[in-house]
This record gives C-alpha cells, structure tokens and sequence, in this order.
C-alpha cells in the first residue's frame, strides 16, 4: 500500500467513523426490502471479556459464508476477502465512480463493492451447486446405461427362450399321436416292440421335461426383463430430477442476476486479484475502464438491464427500449436500445452483463489447459465459466461451444457474444472495439486480446440451434488451442508473459508441491509426470526446486557461483525448470533412467549442457521444452 493509497483509506474510515450513530455503532445498509430488525436485548459481557467491534463492520461479512462454494469454498473465501481488502482504493480512486450510481440511491462505492462481493459469492456457490449436480448426472447416467445395457439383454434372453419354446411346442403339435403318447403303439400281440416303444416314451419324457425347464426359462427371462425395465424407470427418474435440480439452480442465478444493479455490475468486474506485465496490463484497464463507464452511463439513465427473456421479441420490448438495428435495418436478436441523456445507448440482456463483468473479474489470472477456474482458465473454461456465472450453461470447449451455440452473422456482434477463431479452436468473449477478454495459450494469461480473423460468433441468450453448426473453416496452421503458437524448432526463448527473468507474480503461476510453482502449463505436464511417476515406482516424485524469483537467483549465485546461473538468466526464473532429487540428481539408476525414456511424454527435457558427459552435468535439471 503506497502513502496515497493508506491516506485515502484512513479517511474513508474516518468517514465512516464520523457518520456512525449516536451510540458509537456504524450504521449498516439494507437492500430497500428488508425490514429493519429491532435491536435485541444483549446482556453485558463479564469484565475482561468484551470484545470491541471496528466501526462499519457490517453483519454482511457473515452472511458472505453461506453463500460460498461448497467445494472451493476455502480458495474462494480467501480470494475474496484479499479482494474485499485490496478495492477499496481503487473504488476510491474512481475507478467506479460515485456518480454512476443509479438515480435515487444512496449506497455509496463502498457499499457496491460489498454488494459485489456478495452477488459474487452467490453466483460462485450455484455454480459450483451446478457442478456437483453435473457430476451427479454423469453418474446417473451411466447407470442409466447400464440398466439399458441389462434391460437389453434380458429382452434378447426372453426372445431366445420364447423362441426354444415356441419351437418346441410347433414340433411337438405337429408330431403324430405315436409320437406324442408312445404307450399307444404297445400290442400285447407283438411284444418284440415293446423296447422300442418304451424307448420312444422315455425319449418323448426327455423332450417333455426339456420344454417345460424352457417354459421356466421364458418366464425367468420376462420377469428379468420386468426388473430391468424397473431399474431403467428408476434411473431414469434419478437422471430427471437431476437434471431438475440443475436447471432450477440456473434458474435461481438467472434471478440473482436480474437483480444485479449496474453499479454493483460494474465493481463485480474489477473483483479481480491477478495482475499483467505493463503493456498487457493497460490493456486490461482500458477496456475494464470503457465496460464501467457504459454501466455507469445505464445507471445515470435509470436504465436496468432486463432479463434475455425479455428482450427475445423486439416488437414487445420493456418500456423505454427500442429495437436495435444492423446497418440493414434488421432488428439484432437479444438486445435493444435506450437514451441515456441526449444518445442511444445499446442495452445488454441481465445474464450478458453478468458474464461479461465476471469474466472482466478474471484478468491477469494464469492459463492452463482444461482450466475452468477458480485459479487458471483456458480458453473453453474461462467462457463456460462466466456464463454459468450469468446462469446459462454452454459447454466447457470451444468445438462444442460453436457447434451448439445460436450463431449471429458477423456484422451484428454484440458485447457477451462468443467469438472464434482458429477453425474454431479458440474462444473469446467480445468487448466490443475489437477486443475480447480470452485465456490465451499465447500469452498463459487471461487478458484483453485484438479480435483477428473471427471465423464464427454464437449468442448465448438465444435459444440452442435444433441442429449442430457446420464446422468453421480450418484456422491458422500449426496453432493449437486458445490460440497456441505453433511447436518451435530447436531452442525457443523462455521468456513469456511480458515479466523479466524472476519477476513474475505468484498470481501468473500454478503450484506443484508444497512451496514449488510453474507456468500453469508445465505445471501441468509436470502434474501427469508426477503421476507417472508415482505409477512406476509407487513413491511420489521429488522436487528441490522449481520457479526462483530474482532474490532467490541472488542468493543461490552467491552461495554456489560454480553451479547457479548469472541472476537474471536462469531458467528457473522464467518458472519453467526443476531440480528434482530421489535418485533422479545422482544419475546412473532406474529413477533417472525411468526420466530420459519418460521424461519426454510430459514436455520436459534435458539441455545438452546438463546431461552426463555435457559442459555441466547436472542430473537433477530438467526444463519444460528446448530452452535457449
């Protein structure tokens, strides 16, 4: 905290301190709908047991933990409250102003970060309510399956036995009557046939006893087939409440949405904790600046933001809103427009707003592959994340995003849409001016990017297409997901990011082990390494060191100058090589023999430098890829 920031914040308490009652309490705010409660009765603590509350403490900081996710409740609560600590100053340096408040109010800034931190936390708990359930309803349905799979086959077993049967029978119908009774072909007159008479018989007894175990089989099979239709009613009842379940927790954020004042939008979005190297970083804050500003001028103009439902038919608009037209005149599907002031100005459904401020909330937070939060994000997952934040569920990868999303043309794009490129292999929410907020494997961060070469768009807040999108056109050669640059050649740069050699933030990193952290993609790779590991040798891999900040590069130079690196040029610094022990750092065993044929699978590798006979062999280093 710098000397302006602790002033301001000393005189935000100051007034707080100044505006609270008579009888030294800070007075709290209430949403307009709840009643004030009359002050209980309290009796005195005894002397030496009381405990003083700061003023302005609200009663909402206990309520925030019923509304955090179950699951990641822990990582969530401590995001939160460092995020509740560290807005206050820019709430106070304007980067939500007070004047955007809607007309009528008077909650001031601070109120609209709390407020946002607690529509926050509302929305992070449904959605990890939702996941959970999805879990669920994977499991059911692979219950479902099975109890198909039986039903299946007992239906193909009773269709088997009723044929034995069926067959046996016709046979025995058709057979004459000597047949069917033997004893009527004994003749007292010709005792030479009685054998083969008798012989007969106890065939015909055989064949008899061998229809009726086919009768007891058919009837096993049908009551088989009755059981396993029952199992597949109860799974499939089991499924349908599932699915219940989730769309009523939809629905619920959907509800929590439309209440979301546009102030209270507009903090939500600068909730985040991440931070960027300069460049990207302003970037960052112009575009978070432009979305603030537009819900400021919709608060200003007494504009609320409708749910998507009402904004599907463009001639039964809200009042106050009008159509919005494309350059040809045509009404654009799921927004309108309103006045604030003397302009038009475009008014997003409820849900968009919240996706789009969620997604704002994420800047500066690491890339991973498959990541979808709360602490690394690929592309696929950042998107899916923020619109079930918003209430709406699309799938977690941009093919299945496209394919099943309501595509728009191009020329009507509009802020929230999902935009794609690359063939469809890269995903981005549009921010309008050319931008979208994405999580790009280019450059391992969530950030503002230029919207290049856009191939696709689809609408969430329309209704789902009866039939899949066709495939986009192939994208850029060689790219990869989000937006992957194409594999090097021989030695690559390590740097990344925009960071100097040890100066990257631990919020740009994922951990490994206990006080180890890597850039989140070779931090994967070094998760599955870990894993295959562990598989191998049933001991879990060792590690001695990992990412080293510029201090620790000091450090470790001055204590082993004939083996650390020049600071500022390790590898380490740039979170992409480790120093693993167990065996591994002496050479010449089935641990490192097991890393120079494995090793590889994962992206690390050994440089020639510091593999046996190279100019510094050193055993224990690895680095993910073909470093310079």
């Amino acid at each position: 905290m710098t000397a302006e920031e602790a002033r301001a914040l000393r005189a935000v308490l100051a007034a707080r301190a100044a505006a609270a009652p008579a009888g030294g309490a800070a007075a709290t705010t209430r949403r307009p709908s709840t009643p004030a409660r009359p002050a209980a009765r309290r009796r005195p603590a005894p002397r030496g047991r009381r405990r003083g509350r700061r003023s302005g403490a609200p009663a909402r900081r206990v309520a925030l933990r019923s509304w955090l996710p179950a699951a990641d409740g822990r990582r969530w609560r401590v995001r939160l409250s460092l995020a509740a600590l560290g807005l206050v100053l820019p709430v106070l340096a304007g980067v939500v102003s007070p004047t955007t408040q809607p007309s009528g109010t008077t909650a001031g800034p601070t109120d609209a970060t709390g407020l946002a931190l607690a529509a926050q936390g509302t929305m992070l708990d449904a959605a990890t309510r939702y996941r959970g359930l999805q879990q669920d309803l994977t499991a059911r349905q692979v219950e479902l399956a099975a109890a198909r799979a039986a039903e299946q086959a007992a239906e193909q077993q009773l269709a088997l036995a009723r044929e034995t049967v069926g067959t046996g029978a016709a046979d025995l119908y058709r057979s004459p009557a000597e047949v069917r009774t033997p004893v009527v072909g004994l003749d007292v007159h010709v005792p030479s046939a009685t054998p083969d008479v008798l012989h007969v018989a106890a065939l015909s007894e055989q064949v008899a006893r061998e229809l009726s175990l086919d009768v007891v089989h058919a009837e096993r099979a049908a009551a088989a087939v009755a059981q396993a239709a029952r199992r597949v009613a109860v799974a499939e009842a089991a499924a349908a409440t599932v699915v219940q379940q989730a769309a009523a927790v939809l629905e619920q954020v959907r509800t929590e949405v439309g209440g979301l004042r546009s102030d209270v939008a507009a903090q939500l979005a600068a909730l985040g904790t991440g931070r960027a190297a300069a460049a990207q970083h302003e970037t960052n804050q112009q575009a978070l600046r432009r979305w603030q500003d537009h819900l400021g001028a919709l608060a200003l103009a007494g504009i609320v933001s409708p749910p998507a439902a009402a904004l599907a038919d463009p001639t039964a608009l809200p009042d106050g809103l009008s159509p919005a037209l494309d350059a040809a005149g045509q009404p654009v599907p799921g927004i309108a427009l309103g006045v604030a002031g003397n302009r038009p100005v475009t008014v997003l459904p409820a849900e968009t707003v919240a996706a789009v401020s969620s997604a704002l909330a994420q800047l500066g937070k690491p890339y991973a592959p498959g990541g979808a939060g709360p602490d690394a994000y690929d592309c696929g997952g950042l998107a899916a994340t923020s619109w079930l934040l918003a209430g709406h569920a699309v799938p977690g990868t941009p093919g299945e995003q496209w394919s099943r999303g309501a595509a728009v043309p191009l020329s009507q794009l509009q802020v929230g849409d999902l935009v794609f490129t690359d063939g469809g292999s890269d995903v981005g929410i549009h921010l309008g001016e050319g931008q979208v907020v994405t999580a790009s494997a280019a450059g391992y961060q969530v950030g503002v990017r230029p919207l290049a070469d856009a191939a696709g768009a689809v609408r969430v807040t329309l209704p789902a297409p009866a039939q899949p999108n066709p495939a986009l056109p192939a994208g850029t050669a060689g790219r990869g997901p989000c937006g992957a640059p194409p594999a090097p050649v021989g030695l690559v740069s390590p740097a990344w990011g925009g960071w100097s050699n040890g100066r990257i933030p631990a919020t740009a990193l994922c951990p490994v082990a206990r006080g180890h952290a890597l850039r989140c993609d070779a931090a994967a790779g070094y998760t599955a390494l870990a894993d295959a590991y562990r598989a191998a040798f049933g001991s879990p891999l060792c590690i001695t060191d990992s990412y080293r900040s510029l201090g620790a590069q000091v450090t470790a130079f001055r204590t082993k100058p004939e083996l650390a690196a020049v600071p500022g040029t390790s590898n380490h610094g740039w979170a992409l090589a480790v120093d693993l022990c167990g065996g591994i750092h002496t050479g010449g065993n089935a641990q490192s023999a097991w890393m120079a044929a494995n090793a590889g699978r994962f992206g690390f590798v050994q440089p020639d430098w510091a593999r046996p006979g190279g100019e510094k062999p050193e055993p224990w280093h690895w680095e993910f890829g073909h470093l310079a």
